[in-house]
């Protein structure tokens, strides 16, 4: 087999997305339920990329799913996140909050609005912890 025909190339990885949503000087942060080995960490609000679906669209639909608001996709935040053993990725982008919409929290167990000064107050999935460094430089613009 050739490397580019390897199956755990990029291009047969699995996409997850995640969005960071900053609101004055904030960024959301979503407690997870479930399963058991990630309830109680930490993470920004996504989910899989389903076929047909651009990243920013599912980024779109996940968070009307999940936190019940519309947003505008922005840049990439950060670098590609390995997940699953390099069976998936992980990427991140800014996300807008569209016409006033407030999130709730319809499929995690509580949410946060985190100041720069408070990023370590959580406890972070390990996938979201790259992330997390990267955004002192966004909250403090």
């Amino acid at each position: 087999m050739r490397p580019e025909q390897d199956v755990k190339s990029p291009k047969s990885r699995r996409v997850i997305v995640a969005a960071v949503i900053i609101n004055d000087g904030r960024v959301l942060a979503c407690e997870r339920s479930a399963p058991p080995e990630v309830a109680g960490r930490w993470e920004f609000p996504g989910g899989k990329v389903e076929p047909g679906e651009t990243e920013e669209q599912a980024l779109a639909r996940e968070c009307v799913e999940e936190l019940g608001v519309r947003v505008e996709v922005g840049d990439r935040v950060g670098p590609d996140v390995s997940l699953a053993h390099g069976r998936a990725v992980l990427r991140v982008f800014n996300a807008r909050l569209l016409g006033g919409d407030m999130p709730r929290a319809l499929e995690h167990t509580a949410m946060r609005w985190l100041g720069v000064d408070e990023l370590d107050s959580v406890h972070w999935l390990p996938a979201d912890k790259p992330i997390v460094a990267e955004l002192p430089g966004l909250l403090s613009v």
